[in-house]
């Protein structure tokens, strides 16, 4: 984990407050996310943990644009410096958003990739939606970013279908920095992957998150996730944010009994 920032370092990026959102179907005392509030600067790395069903993806989600909370705000300061409710956006602008200054890494990578197309035609189809057209640099951007996740750039005309789950989730990221977004927002991006294969990918996210000087909200029922990856990390339970603070302070120190019984989960015999 790199050094986490000074608090006065810079203006947040992102401002998550008071978030609530229970889905329809829900009885009406379960929300699956409620009253959570966040808040994360630039070049810095957020670590959402919690059990399955503790509403950390559904919190990603809203504050990905892509589920409309029930209450609360969603604010996200634009390269230009203009604050904007991203819930308030209109669906273009949102959709622009999301090709521009933001990326998503879905935690299956099947979902965040064009399986019917080939490898370099997933990465630079974001650079398209920019408006580059011209066909050899494009290919080159690709092979480029290929080889910068550590993928043969050889294999730029392959189909995502002949990858590995562990190539496929590096395609994936490739696809989503390629733009060189300001936010990356990742759900899960390691479950699934062999051990092995989990630390390889842990170590490029790493190193791209800090050359390029991202801000990332990761999801992650795995603690050794958050300790590698993440300033902050939020505990998540039963929709509520419980315990939050430093990574190290929240994993070595733990208040909240829930935080306690899982970090000791982890470390039991």
């Amino acid at each position: 984990m790199t050094a986490p920032l000074e608090a006065d370092e810079a203006e947040p990026l992102l401002r998550v407050h008071d978030l609530s959102h229970r889905f329809p179907s829900a009885a009406e005392e379960h929300w699956a996310v409620r009253g959570a509030s966040l808040v994360l600067h630039p070049g810095e790395v957020v670590a959402i943990v919690g059990e399955s069903g503790s509403g950390k993806s559904t919190l990603l989600n809203c504050v990905a644009g892509r589920i409309a909370p029930s209450a609360g705000q969603v604010q996200y300061r634009r390269a230009d410096g203009r604050w904007v409710d991203v819930h308030a956006l209109p669906e273009r602008e949102r959709r622009e958003l999301s090709r521009t200054e933001w990326g998503f890494v879905e935690q299956h990578a099947a979902e965040g990739l064009r399986m019917n197309v080939s490898a370099g035609a997933n990465v630079g189809e974001r650079l398209m939606a920019l408006g580059r057209r011209h066909y050899g640099e494009l290919r080159a951007t690709a092979c480029e970013w290929m080889e910068r996740v550590e993928l043969d750039p050889m294999r730029v005309d392959d189909s995502p279908r002949a990858f590995s789950g562990g190539m496929r989730q590096r395609l994936q990221i490739a696809r989503n920095l390629v733009t060189r977004p300001r936010l990356v927002l990742m759900d899960e991006p390691t479950t699934g992957l062999d051990v092995s294969v989990q630390a390889k990918l842990l170590d490029l996210i790493r190193l791209l998150v800090a050359r390029l000087h991202l801000s990332a909200l990761v999801v992650t029922h795995d603690l050794g996730v958050a300790r590698l990856l993440a300033h902050r990390t939020l505990v998540m339970r039963q929709g509520r944010i419980v315990e939050q603070g430093l990574t190290d302070r929240v994993l070595e120190d733990p208040q909240h009994p829930y935080t306690q019984l899982l970090v000791s989960s982890v470390v039991a015999p």
